[in-house]
């Protein structure tokens, strides 16, 4: 597998991290509506593998095909720069006003392709059971949240903490790797993981939610965004900046000890000892 050893992957992150915030806003945009769609296109194949075979883990032990694509093809996934950008800003490589700019511009092109491929789907006439399933997992998402009142939100931040601790664990997984079978066995494990457990991951309800409503649930704008997107967003953000970026960055980035200074009353010649009764 070409294992690359913790503190190479740390300069992996803090170069990725540096290069994602240097890329132009068409480039964010359209990596970003790319990794919408291919996220959403997971989801909808893990709910096939779901229902067909009747066992929710079959859905997520196939889930990560799309998350693999995603980092194979360089592409913007917000979730993933909450952690690899502030480790960037630690090292001095950018600054906050770079990595906000990143997350903003890759979120709203992950919005766009999301709900693009979520309006495409909708048109391929899915069979009743999948309808049946979108539709019950977004109301999870939103009214669920919501007849827990102030519980479902610290409920939901929680799960979006967990969720994207995970994922960028993924991404960080396929640093670990100079092969393409290496990395994709090693982002795999992970995002299995988050998916299996049901956590919250904001890309995929940017998908899930939309689509929900397009089929018919009874949601609204307002229970999407105050119930679901805003709250997963925040912990995706704690979690991906905390628990993966940041604690990783602290143990393992080693920085060179400058050798100490030599004190200017010290000469670095000094003269040779004269000893008694010498000729």
């Amino acid at each position: 597998m070409s294992y690359i050893k913790p503190e190479a992957v740390l300069d992996g992150m803090v170069q990725g991290g540096t290069n994602k915030a240097n890329l132009a806003i068409k480039d964010l945009l359209i990596r970003g509506i790319l990794s919408g769609a291919l996220l959403g296109v997971a989801t909808t194949l893990a709910f096939t593998a779901a229902l067909q075979t009747g066992a929710p883990i079959a859905g997520a032990i196939v889930f990560p095909v799309g998350f693999v694509m995603i980092v194979l093809l360089g592409l913007e996934l917000v979730t993933g720069n909450f952690a690899l950008l502030p480790v960037a800003a630690a090292d001095g490589k950018i600054d906050v006003g770079k990595m906000l700019s990143n997350w903003a511009w890759v979120f709203f092109g992950n919005l766009i392709g999301s709900v693009i491929y979520a309006a495409l789907f909708s048109l391929t006439a899915p069979n009743a059971a999948m309808v049946e399933q979108i539709i019950k997992v977004a109301t999870a998402k939103t009214a669920g949240y919501q007849s827990m009142g102030e519980m479902g939100l610290v409920t939901v931040f929680v799960k979006a903490m967990l969720c994207n601790w995970m994922v960028t664990m993924g991404v960080v997984m396929a640093l670990t790797s100079q092969s393409t079978g290496g990395k994709v066995l090693a982002m795999w494990l992970p995002i299995l993981t988050f998916f299996a457990q049901g956590f919250e991951h904001s890309v995929v309800n940017m998908f899930v939610i939309p689509a929900g409503m397009m089929l018919g649930a009874p949601i609204s704008l307002a229970q999407w965004w105050m119930w679901n997107q805003i709250p997963v967003t925040l912990g995706n953000i704690v979690g991906g900046l905390l628990f993966t970026g940041m604690a990783l960055y602290w143990t393992h980035r080693k920085h060179e000890v400058a050798p100490a200074p030599v004190p200017a009353s010290v000469s670095l010649q000094s003269e040779p000892v004269r000893l008694k009764g010498a000729l």
